[in-house]
């Protein structure tokens, strides 16, 4: 059976998420810095770099930066843009990453976490997260708050891009926040194309529970890239900022 991530980050992502743009990586890129401490050079993993907006802004920065995804379509987006081919991009399962150890900093970032059904497998993501640090290394994740989710879910909405109609419906069932996305050629009027997007909601604290279970050290949680605090009511993300112990 084929998962819904298999299947959902393909050409059509593209079009779904062509809003996320490239100085607002820039802006996230400048917060993470100073949260992670990087020295010049470090070693960066982007876990899930996707089209390699925040991959590119890191290399910009001084860094040598790795990229892995499930998705040959936006790693082939990512090198289209790597005109300098600054970033080494591999193509692989975040669960079971092709690479030795030794990276200073892993970053996890938009809620590309929680994709599985069962607990155990998101354990295996940062026990993969936990192997390829290098001791004292710093990670982020960047998480969904669940509360602020809960109580501000837009059940549906629509709107059109490119000659395509792109209708949207979400809905909270069974611990998972769950999108369905139908795309229709306006001119046409095709069947849509439907795809599925799913993540496992978790708390501050089970978040937390299952990260320290992996070995890793929570040092701070954010609420989002403008330096405010993690709130539960209020803070539409829960960014985790820690380490790998030395020890």
């Amino acid at each position: 059976m084929t998962e819904w991530y298999e299947k959902s980050f393909g050409e059509d992502y593209l079009l779904v998420y062509k809003h996320r743009d490239v100085q607002g990586a820039y802006h996230e890129v400048h917060k993470m810095i100073n949260w992670l401490k990087l020295e010049p050079k470090s070693q960066v993993l982007d876990l899930c770099c996707g089209m390699g907006r925040h991959s590119l802004a890191l290399a910009d920065a001084g860094f040598r930066v790795t990229g892995i995804d499930l998705s040959d379509v936006l790693l082939r987006e990512a090198r289209s843009m790597d005109t300098e081919h600054r970033v080494k991009w591999y193509h692989a399962d975040m669960r079971e990453l092709p690479l030795k150890g030794g990276f200073d900093a892993v970053v996890n970032l938009f809620t590309s976490f929680g994709y599985f059904q069962e607990d155990g497998e998101q354990l295996r993501v940062l026990r993969a997260i936990h192997r390829i640090l290098k001791p004292g290394g710093s990670y982020i994740i960047d998480f969904i708050n669940t509360a602020y989710v809960t109580r501000h879910l837009v059940q549906h909405s629509t709107r059109e891009s490119e000659g395509q109609n792109i209708e949207e419906f979400r809905k909270i069932e069974d611990g998972f926040v769950q999108k369905e996305i139908h795309i229709t050629d306006t001119a046409s009027g095709q069947k849509p194309r439907i795809y599925q997007e799913r993540v496992k909601l978790y708390s501050r604290e089970q978040l937390s529970d299952l990260l320290h279970e992996a070995g890793l050290v929570v040092d701070q949680v954010h609420g989002g890239y403008d330096e405010e605090k993690y709130d539960e009511q209020t803070s539409p993300r829960m960014i985790f900022v820690g380490h790998r112990p030395v020890q």
